[in-house]
């Protein structure tokens, strides 16, 4: 068995109103990767975002009196923690230099997931933009799978990641905040191990873990890398969603 992850070559800079789907397949016949049933296509949060028009411009936005507050906890731009306030369900905890909140789409991250980097164009004043998450990564996921089935005639796996903080461990990885025709989680319950012993509690997170793999290649910087080609995942394609990744929140033993 083989897992194969490759950097997709001659990707722009992501406008509003582009195709992902178009920019992908053309993508994938510079680097001359011919697309298989079963392949996947790992797409940046930062790219969907731009495509969707998620891009805000700070001198846009009028903080409320709550964010006004909140930002001077957390030392940070009340301009920009109002849009973490727009962008959540609760707050959750406030330090200098982060607040951690419940996201709209249900997981608990840094900052609602809201970005500086990478967000503006050369010559722009990047530090005035800021870009969002996706409103629906699932639905976006979909729309870009779909396009590529009808560009290719090919079944494939989509998946949308960024990269999140964790409550047991220092550093982020990359995590799924989105796909289309794979799973999210691949339930071993039931399974025998090299001993026979059958398994009782593991549920695999699979999407998760092609995320951190995938983001090895994106890299977090200036790599310019925003999409990878992946052949060769271990489980059956089928349909998965975020809502699976999402501990509920009476389980959640670190709020």
């Amino acid at each position: 068995m083989s897992l194969t992850l490759t950097s997709l070559k001659n990707i722009p800079i992501i406008r509003q109103e582009d195709s992902l789907a178009d920019i992908v397949v053309d993508s994938l016949q510079a680097s001359s990767i011919q697309l298989h049933n079963e392949d996947i296509l790992v797409l940046a949060q930062k790219i969907v975002s731009k495509a969707e028009g998620r891009t805000v411009n700070l001198n846009s936005v009028i903080p409320s009196d709550r964010a006004i507050q909140i930002a001077v906890e957390a030392e940070k731009d009340a301009r920009l923690v109002e849009l973490m306030l727009q962008e959540s369900k609760e707050v959750l905890r406030v330090r200098p230099g982060v607040i951690i909140v419940e996201h709209k789409l249900g997981f608990v991250c840094a900052n609602a997931g809201i970005d500086h980097s990478n967000v503006g164009s050369p010559g722009d004043d990047k530090a005035e933009y800021v870009l969002l998450l996706p409103r629906d990564p699932d639905e976006s996921a979909r729309v870009i799978r779909e396009r590529i089935k009808e560009k290719t005639g090919l079944t494939t796996g989509v998946m949308i990641i960024d990269s999140h903080g964790r409550a047991w461990r220092n550093g982020t990885v990359g995590t799924c905040i989105g796909l289309s025709g794979l799973p999210a989680l691949v339930d071993e319950r039931g399974w025998k191990d090299l001993f026979g012993y059958t398994l009782k509690a593991t549920i695999v997170a699979v999407a998760d873990e092609l995320a951190a793999a995938a983001s090895l290649v994106m890299g977090q910087a200036a790599e310019g890398i925003p999409a990878v080609h992946v052949r060769g995942f271990p489980y059956p394609l089928g349909e998965g969603s975020l809502k699976e990744l999402i501990r509920p929140k009476n389980l959640d033993m670190f709020r």
